[in-house]
């Protein structure tokens, strides 16, 4: 039997139960747990129509603890550090799957958190191919956060396709916004940080950004962007990218972005995202979008994470027990770091 920290539909909380300890299946390991993390999008766990408890979380690092034979031979030992992404149940290979694992067009995948399990437990299981060695710099004690946020984030700030010395103004610097900021910054851009808590704008400046500004309390803040990067005509920025679920997160990025750049959608608002089709037709400015991606484009980001140092500041928690209290912080908005369940 485990422990889990599990979302209650009938308490409206996340309680830890005792439950068994999963098998792997086909190609799957169990894995006992090293860290797991919160994250924004596990609200939207607790909001699905769960009938019975289910374990959260979908940010994990750990150990693998046990191999189905179909998972033996594939470059993972007992005992390896390993980090992985959360889709279980798809077949990795279809044309879906190429595209996102939530796509997968073989079988009905699952997501770890929402409906199948997540990593707010003792073990869990997860397919060898959405696995990776954990390289050396990188505690798995603390690395959760970089098999959601951190792919996350090196995926949106990669594919805005930027070249050294342009512009990305990043709108929401809280976990995802300050690793994009550090990415954006190892790779050789200028960052405008856009957020509306003063600590949170304090520590994405301290990680590098060029420039903070508070779109509350100072309703100047896009004439003055503009101004801070000083590009004449050209006016906006190359790149803006939207981490945040606010709805005034992405009306503000049309205003910020130069004429055919592009806005970055990363955050998730509950009513979507609109912008206006004209400007989209016309090339006002181009829109796309990135998540964690498939399993295969995980390696990159990690290997650029660990070669020049850069991870989330993170809040330590020392087990399970504390996650109900995790939420609420996150609830209150009163989170500034991304919160870690360490286990022992």
């Amino acid at each position: 039997m485990m422990k889990a920290a599990q979302w209650d539909p009938s308490q409206k909380k996340v309680v830890v139960n005792t439950i068994p300890i999963p098998s792997p299946g086909e190609n799957q390991f169990l894995v006992k747990i090293g860290s797991a993390s919160l994250c924004h999008s596990d609200f939207m766990s607790t909001a699905m129509p769960h009938k019975e408890p289910i374990t959260i979380g979908h940010e994990g690092a750990g150990y693998v603890h046990k191999l189905h034979p179909s998972a033996e031979n594939k470059g993972f030992r007992l005992g390896d550090a390993i980090g992985f992404t959360y889709i279980i149940d798809c077949c990795f290979e279809c044309e879906g799957c190429k595209v996102h694992n939530n796509h997968c067009l073989v079988q009905e995948s699952h997501t770890q958190g929402f409906t199948a399990p997540g990593l707010f437990a003792d073990y869990a299981l997860v397919d060898y191919h959405s696995a990776i060695l954990l390289p050396e710099s990188l505690s798995v004690k603390t690395a959760s956060p970089m098999f959601c946020a951190g792919i996350t984030a090196f995926h949106c700030v990669d594919s805005c396709h930027l070249q050294p010395g342009q512009w990305l103004v990043i709108i929401g610097c809280g976990g995802l916004g300050q690793l994009a900021t550090q990415y954006a910054k190892a790779m050789g851009f200028r960052v405008v940080g856009v957020d509306i808590n003063d600590n949170i704008l304090a520590t994405v400046k301290r990680q590098g950004a060029d420039a903070v500004f508070n779109s509350v309390t100072n309703p100047n803040y896009v004439d003055e962007v503009k101004a801070f990067m000083d590009r004449g005509p050209n006016k906006g920025a190359d790149a803006v990218a939207v981490f945040s679920a606010a709805d005034a997160a992405y009306r503000s990025a049309p205003p910020l972005v130069k004429l055919g750049g592009i806005i970055m959608v990363v955050g998730l608002p509950k009513n979507g995202v609109t912008f206006d089709a004209l400007d989209i037709a016309r090339g006002t400015f181009q829109v796309r979008g990135d998540s964690t991606g498939t399993p295969d484009r995980m390696k990159k980001a990690i290997d650029f994470s660990a070669k020049h140092g850069i991870a989330s500041e993170v809040e330590v928690y020392p087990s399970l027990e504390s996650v109900n209290d995790m939420v609420e912080k996150m609830r209150r908005g009163e989170s500034t770091k991304r919160m870690v369940v360490s286990f022992d």
